[in-house]
């Protein structure tokens, strides 16, 4: 095996509560003085990945399949406004979805925008849009290389005219509407030279269209880094709620009358709370999904007419009570209820399923979707002007279709028209992508005990019929943070690995949104070693359960999953042939120094904290790498992330390169026009695609199966 290029070892140290700690490649972070040699670091590092990774003979039948597989149109979900229909689209040839309009379901989609064309190698994307709640505009956020730092463009939906351009905004990732103009959320810029954070200063503002963005009116600044608005107004533009979310953990909700010409006074609704709550309008009426008594959240009220004051949350009026699933998301659909009136679709998931139910805005329970089995909706829209809903559905042995659900009965009026108890809607499939599984496979949900004697769920999928003789090929996925359910989902690259014999695992590890605000909190701050011992536990039982060996066995993680794989290497390099790690944190006494860093120790605690900093240091993965033998992995991240600075994979390839006594590669590529995973063409998607598949392939002696 060729060596790894050479990297140079500083003899850095600095102590951190009365603690010293030796890192020898701290000036792969030292951007500004060390750029020139950072960037010859970089360019060796994927001089040597990219020839390994070509190298592998499988790559070369593999391409083919994979570039299949992505190069078919794929479907967003639809969102309806009385204008008609908009949806994303993924066409076939195209590098970039574009985003389509018709005024009713019959007609042929318009391209409305169309990415493709805003730069040569289709590296300028659209991250977002937001339409008016008359469909008659069109905001949309475009970002270059993945950076996620927004222009935001107006448009009339109609003509195509540009209304207004609002430029540098930062991350914004929210605007709300007004009559004449629109609030939006911006921060300061990322500067990935020196990795500070200056996307954590954020503030709300007002735009007048046709108005310079300086002379903008200030709503909100906000000073805590952990602190994120959200900002909606109503349908009739007379309400205005902005919702102030703080460490995943708890909300302030404030209230203005929709007056640009007067300026907006923001009172608060609800103030220093220790609870999460989320609204959406309906006329007068704010409804709030909340943990407040409720750790699987439930439904309460409040009117916005008038706002005195600060509401105390005992004093909210309950819609929905907490049920036995996680309630996850809701959206509000027109007359979709007995008698014609609007209702309110919920999506739950109970053990990672999702479920949706249909219910009256005054909690009264009206229908069930009939979904088609152990998956996963997204994109839920409802139609706010009809008795219909849209949603994707996909899962493991389903590609992502897009669905209608039409909420009312047949014949009669509006009024007669409406679902009523105990009829399901019967779904319609409106669009799904020319994919299929091409063996038939078997879905399974597993239990096993981890820690402190816990129950923790893990998906297998494999073939059919496979023979589980103990030394299948078997990756294991896994999250395991900020209460984000890992779901069911159709994933197109791994079918070969699925028809060639592998064993595809995707585990629920705590941390995550799984069961609510609880599992969440069982895997935080000094609870976070929980995580790590739901893998490796969750690797454990895949090999006493008959499905493969330590030597047949790989993890796969990116981002909080890239710390999860990340520590679980370092604790137990004897239990995993290879590792993927895709743009982890993985210097964990230095994370809160990077980008959006700082805003993250509401997860893991802060290194400055003297009683943080013991429980940290226990795990960070690159202070806990030694001399010893360590599993294949492959590092991948990217130069445009402005979350996870790329340094974490950096160093940790680095030092891992210098101590592993093992014969495996310790590859670290680093994409040069992308982020963290957004706005990624498809030529690149393919690419890294390519990269994790075949290395998987080599790694675990995969005998490849033909299509």
């Amino acid at each position: 095996m060729a060596l790894p290029p050479e990297t140079r070892r500083d003899n850095t140290r600095y102590e951190r509560h009365g603690t010293l700690i030796r890192d020898p490649y701290r000036w792969l972070e030292d951007q500004p003085n060390e750029a020139e040699a950072i960037d010859r670091w970089v360019d060796a590092q994927n001089e040597f990945a990219q020839t390994h990774l070509e190298s592998i003979e499988i790559r070369t039948q593999l391409e083919p399949e994979l570039e299949s597989v992505a190069r078919v149109t794929d479907y967003g979900s639809i969102v309806a406004r009385p204008t008609g229909y908009f949806q994303e689209v993924d066409r076939a040839a195209d590098e970039q979805a574009v985003l389509t309009y018709r005024r009713s379901l019959e007609d042929d989609r318009e391209v409305l925008l169309d990415p493709n064309e805003w730069s040569e190698d289709a590296t300028v994307a659209m991250g977002w849009w937001s339409l008016s709640a008359a469909g008659d505009r069109l905001a949309y956020g475009v970002d270059e290389g993945g950076n996620e730092q927004y222009d935001v463009t107006v448009i009339d939906v109609e003509s195509g005219e540009t209304i207004d351009t609002l430029t540098d905004l930062g991350r914004c990732h929210n605007v709300a509407w007004a009559p004449t103009g629109l609030y939006y959320s911006r921060t300061g810029g990322a500067d990935m030279e020196s990795g500070d954070g200056g996307q954590l200063e954020k503030s709300v503002h007002y735009h007048e269209f046709g108005t310079d963005i300086e002379d903008d009116e200030q709503l909100l600044e906000i000073e805590d880094a952990s602190t994120w608005p959200q900002i909606q107004t109503d349908r009739t533009h007379q309400h205005l709620v902005v919702t102030l979310v703080t460490a995943w953990e708890r909300s302030e909700v404030y209230y203005a009358p929709v007056d640009p010409a007067g300026g907006h006074e923001l009172t608060p609704i609800l103030e220093e709370t220790d609870h999460l709550f989320t609204p959406i309008l309906h006329d007068d009426v704010a409804y709030l999904r909340t943990n407040h008594e409720a750790p699987n959240y439930r439904v309460v009220a409040v009117d916005l007419e008038p706002v005195a004051g600060p509401v105390d949350p005992e004093d909210l009026r309950e819609v929905l009570p907490e049920r036995e699933g996680i309630l996850k998301n809701m959206t509000l659909v027109g007359g979709a209820t007995a008698g014609g009136a609007d209702g309110l679709v919920c999506r739950y998931e109970t053990a990672a399923v999702s479920e949706l139910e249909v219910f009256d805005l005054e909690g009264t329970h009206q229908t069930s979707a009939d979904l088609p089995g152990l998956g996963t909706v997204t994109g839920l829209s409802g139609n706010r002007d009809a008795p219909e809903l849209f949603f994707g559905y996909q899962s493991f042995d389903q590609p992502p279709a897009v669905y209608r659900a039409p909420l009312e009965s047949e014949g009669g009026d509006a009024a007669e028209e409406s679902t009523t108890e105990g009829e399901t809607p019967a779904l319609e499939e409106l669009d799904r992508p020319d994919l299929s599984v091409d063996v038939p496979l078997t879905v399974e949900q597993v239990w096993y005990e981890s820690s402190d004697d816990v129950e923790v769920p893990m998906f297998v999928v494999h073939r059919e019929g496979l023979e589980l003789d103990g030394d299948n090929p078997t990756l294991l996925y896994g999250y395991g943070g900020f209460e984000i359910s890992v779901t069911p989902s159709f994933n197109r690259f791994a079918q070969p690995f699925l028809r060639s014999g592998g064993v595809y695992a995707v585990g629920n590890f705590r941390g995550g949104g799984e069961f609510g605000k609880s599992w969440h909190r069982a895997a935080r701050h000094d609870r976070k070693q929980h995580t790590f011992d739901d893998i490796i536990n969750a690797a454990e039982y895949l090999i006493d359960a008959g499905y493969t060996s330590s030597d047949r066995l790989a993890i796969q993680g990116g981002s909080n999953g890239g710390l999860t794989v990340g520590a679980a290497m370092t604790q137990r390099p004897d239990l995993f042939r290879a590792v993927c790690c895709h743009v982890p944190l993985l210097d964990m006494l230095q994370f809160h120094t990077f980008l959006l860093g700082e805003s993250w120790t509401s997860e893991y605690g802060s290194p400055d904290d003297p009683e943080a900093f013991e429980w940290i240091l226990e795990y960070s993965p690159y202070h806990n790498l030694e001399e010893r033998a360590y599993p294949a992995v492959l590092f991948k991240t990217a130069e445009s992330d402005t979350r996870v600075h790329p340094v974490h994979a950096w160093k940790m390839a680095a030092r891992m390169q210098h101590l592993s006594e093992g014969t495996y590669p310790i590859l670290c590529k680093t994409e040069r026009d992308t982020g963290h995973g957004t706005g990624k063409p498809t030529w690149m998607i393919v690419e890294e695609a390519l990269d994790t598949w075949s290395f998987l392939f080599e790694q675990l002696e995969v005998e490849y199966v033909e299509p």
